[in-house]
This record gives structure tokens, sequence and C-alpha cells, in this order.
């Protein structure tokens, strides 16, 4: 006997949701989505396409009333109008109570160190004078407790002099590890509790904007630290009850230990690629999850890279795309642009998927991308 699909609210309009509409395509999926931004990527593709708040109670809470489903593209929504809808019968992934913890990175460390999940050292401050009290800690990151993304709200304090540098809210520092490569786990979880997790891969951030630049699947780590990152992302998921898509980033130290950095409930940056990549994508697993669907298999196809395309330093204006019929001339090559009419310098405009038969291919192709495509106005 068929069932007919859930209707999906989404909050959230931006690149994520773009791609996750794109993955709903196939499995004729209904989704609407709310974004403050009419121009969002996502405006053209919805279902119905909402222009709102997500982080407004009554936005929120209206625009869930229509869906059978509500999930999210972005953290930073309003998580008491979600709790009110899953209580009146939504079902609402992930839950909003998982949400509230992962919003606050000071409730998401205790909770790895209260179920024993590795991680970094931490102290709780409550501003960037109180790091006086923790000199000896230093150096660490001072990280707010809430509302940082995509490198915002994390600085590196060294030493004693660097403390004028931190924040007045809430937040933490971080003990800094000396790790030799930083790795993500995607996870899925359906309500039935099945479990997939995609392979590791291996993510180099921006030096200075600390987004993911370039990452390579599957990482270059033994057959042991594979079976030992994504043990700890399942069991993560598990212990959450979570359903969705989780993106566990962790660091890998010099002897061999992996820590969790931070967590994402999500379709995430580091899984781009999968769309390409891999037997089922990040998007449709998060479909297939909140939705009662049975999770696709995760096995890679072969050798992957990918590369965020980001508005050039001195550029704001209606975006160009500089290079673009010459990188799509190189086998393997897959531009994935977001739909944003505006560039500024170091926003997110896009990424290039990369295949190849082995990760030197991939390395190489990458390198003639990075020189061939520019974001400008």
């Amino acid at each position: 006997m068929s069932e007919a699909l859930p209707k999906i609210g989404l909050l959230g309009g931006g690149q994520l949701g773009r791609m996750l509409l794109q993955a709903a395509i196939d499995l004729d999926f209904e989704i609407s989505c709310l974004d403050p931004d009419a121009e969002a990527p996502c405006h053209l593709m919805a279902k119905n396409f909402v222009q709102g708040s997500f982080q407004d109670f009554d936005t929120v809470y209206s625009f869930g009333q229509s869906h059978d489903v509500i999930s999210i593209e972005i953290e930073h929504v309003n998580v008491d109008a979600l709790e009110r809808l899953e209580n009146e019968g939504k079902l609402v992934y992930p839950q909003p109570h998982i949400l509230k913890m992962i919003q606050d990175k000071r409730l998401q460390k205790q909770f790895f160190k209260e179920h024993g999940f590795p991680t970094a050292d931490f102290v709780l401050i409550d501003s960037a004078k109180e790091i006086q009290n923790h000199i000896s800690f230093l150096p660490a990151f001072h990280k707010l407790g809430k509302g940082g993304y995509d490198g915002r709200g994390v600085q590196l304090i060294q030493n004693e002099s660097d403390i004028s540098l931190g924040f007045n809210e809430p937040g933490l520092l971080e003990k800094a590890v000396h790790f030799s490569k930083e790795l993500a786990v995607i996870v899925a979880r359906n309500a039935k509790g099945e479990i997939a997790a995609f392979p590791a891969v291996e993510m180099v951030f921006h030096p200075v904007h600390n987004l993911v630049e370039f990452l390579v699947s599957p990482a270059d780590i033994s057959e042991e630290i594979e079976k030992k990152a994504s043990k700890i992302a399942i069991d993560l998921i598990a212990q959450l009850g979570m359903v969705g898509i989780l993106a566990v980033e962790m660091f890998l130290t010099s002897d061999g230990e992996i820590l969790i950095n931070e967590i994402a409930p999500r379709p995430h940056n580091s899984g781009h690629h999968t769309i390409r990549a891999n037997e089922t994508s990040q998007y449709e697993q998060h479909l297939r999850a909140i939705s009662g669907l049975s999770l696709g298999k995760t096995t890679s196809k072969c050798f992957s890279g990918m590369l965020n395309l980001l508005g050039e330093d001195g550029y704001t204006g209606p975006v160009k795309y500089e290079g673009l019929q010459e990188i799509l001339s190189i086998p393997g090559v897959h531009p994935f642009l977001y739909g944003k009419k505006i560039t500024k310098p170091f926003r997110k405009m896009g990424h290039v998927t990369i295949l190849g038969d082995s990760r030197l291919e991939i390395e190489e192709k990458a390198e003639k991308v990075r020189n061939l495509i520019r974001v400008i106005s």
C-alpha cells in the first residue's frame, strides 16, 4: 500500500535549501521555503516561497501549520515556535530540543563531555575580561556561545596581549589543539533508528576566513582511523536520537586521537561532493531520513574534491564568473552556482566538485580550477 509523501516546510532558502530542492525533484517531494531574502536561492524553485523571518515566533509557527514535516537548512531559527509545532503533532526534524542544544556551543561542548565524546578541553566564560583568569589555558579559541557561523564568532587568543580581541558575550575558551588533519563525517538517522555514515572527508580551511576552502574524499587516513571517526559520528547521532543529517567536524591529532570540534544538524559544506561522487547525496539522504524512507547507500563511486567559490576580495556588485568556460572543458569538473545575484568579498557563491581516479588527479585538477575561475563583479 503506497502512502503520499509528506509536505515539507523548510526554514531557510539559501544554497543548502537549493540543493535540497534539486534532490527533491527526483522523488517528487513538495517543499516550501521560508526566508527573509526575497531573492534567496530557493525563491524560484520552492513549491511555495514565503518571505519572512525564520527567527520570528509567529512567522515560523504560521509557516509550519500547513506542512507535515518541518526541517531546516540553517540553525539560527526560532526553536520555541518549533517546540510548539512539535507539541501540536507536527514532525519537526531535527527535533527542537536537539536544535536548541546545538545552537549554543556551550551546551554542545557540555553534551560531548557529559556523554563521553572526545573533544578539546574547554572552560565556559561570560566575557573577554574573564580570559584574564585563564592565562595558563592559552593559546585557545574564544568562541561565542550563540550566533557564530562560517568562522564568525571565533577568535584565536594566543596570549595575554590578545585578550582585547575576545567577545563580550557568553562563550567558551577551547584549548588550541595540535592536529594533523581536519576531518568530517556526515551521518544520517531516520525515525526507525536506521543509521548510515558517509566516508570521512579531509578539509582544508581558508587561512583567514575559516571557511572550508577545499576538501578531498576519501580522506588520507588509515582504515583504523576511518572506523574510529565513523563510530564517533554514528554513536553521537544515536545518543542524540536525532532524525536527519548530522555533520560532525573532527580533529585528528598527531598521536591518532580524534576530537569532535563542532556539529551541524543539517546538510553541510563538507558533503557537497556527494551529489556527484556518492551513491546517495547528503541532500537525498536528508529527505529520506525526515520523510520516513529507508536510507540510501553512502558508498563513494570515485575520488572527489570540492572547492568553494568565494567572492573575490575587492568586488561587490552583480556577479560575474570569470573562467567558467575554461573549467567546464576539464573532464570531471562540475560547477554548482547558487543563484546569488550579488557578490561580496568572501561570500559563498558556489562550489566546484571534482571527480577523478586518484587523490593526485583531484589535487592537480583543483589547482587548475583555482587558477582559472574568479568570482567578480
